[in-house]
């Protein structure tokens, strides 16, 4: 496994030399319903206010110096409350280390604060066995400055049931061995009935936890799942957002 399996041990390893971010793996070029093209290139993503629903986790005790502290990423998905976070199961799964979420995270800087991660929510099949097909996650965080995060960033549509493959996805993540995130759009596929897959190359340690946003701006993946993200940067893996994954949604955002 290169992707992360708990947040005390190394991720997947940095990328060694100059990456060439461009690597075209498809001369596929999207439909406008598919979301921007070419398929499977990885870029560094641009920043923009809708980009900033992704960041990076970090121990909350770099949250005064971020710079090189980064280890999974995760995403702001719309709440009742405004305070929820997706991520993979396997980067909360250390309930005694506490945590702040960066969203926008760049270059050591948090433009839009960092914020502490509060309550955790895992699968029961996560939680007892550490189930690949549970590796999925969601936290709330705590208001900062009299303000939910999804007042500041806005918040993504957490979505189960979609049809795998039916529309591409774009993911953002957070390379361990960079301090910008980056991006891949492509078409995902069905690795089972319980996982699917994207090719994306350069999706290396720390990138656990991205989301697979649709063209609609919802999630309908998560960085994480087989092999806990996959044993190669180039294929990355997401559980199937099913019954399970609803179930989460509605304890996290039920929770007294």
């Amino acid at each position: 496994m290169k992707r992360i399996s708990r947040i005390s041990v190394t991720s997947r390893p940095a990328l060694l030399g100059a990456v060439v971010m461009l690597a075209l793996t498809s001369a596929s070029v999207a439909s406008a319903d598919d979301g921007p093209g070419p398929f499977g290139v990885t870029a560094d993503a641009v920043a923009s206010v809708r980009g900033a629903r992704v960041g990076a986790l970090f121990g909350a005790d770099r949250a005064g110096r971020p710079a090189g502290g980064h280890f999974c990423t995760a995403s702001v998905v719309h709440s009742p409350r405004g305070d929820l976070i997706a991520t993979a199961a396997h980067c909360v799964s250390d309930q005694d280390r506490d945590l702040v979420f960066v969203p926008g995270y760049r270059n050591g800087r948090a433009p839009y604060g960092a914020w502490r991660v509060t309550r955790r929510f895992l699968p029961d099949n996560w939680a007892k066995d550490q189930d690949e097909d549970s590796d999925v996650a969601l936290a709330t965080v705590a208001d900062l400055g009299g303000r939910t995060i999804e007042q500041v960033v806005g918040g993504n549509r957490f979505v189960t049931g979609a049809t795998t493959g039916a529309t591409a996805v774009t993911v953002t993540g957070y390379p361990d061995s960079r301090e910008l995130p980056i991006r891949c759009t492509n078409k995902p596929r069905r690795q089972s009935a319980t996982q699917q897959r994207i090719y994306c190359p350069s999706f290396s340690g720390g990138t656990s936890g991205s989301p697979w946003i649709n063209g609609d701006h919802q999630v309908v993946g998560i960085l994480g799942g087989h092999e806990e993200g996959g044993s190669t940067d180039d294929v990355s893996y997401s559980v199937v957002l099913s019954a399970e994954a609803a179930e989460l949604y509605r304890d996290a955002t039920t929770a007294g």
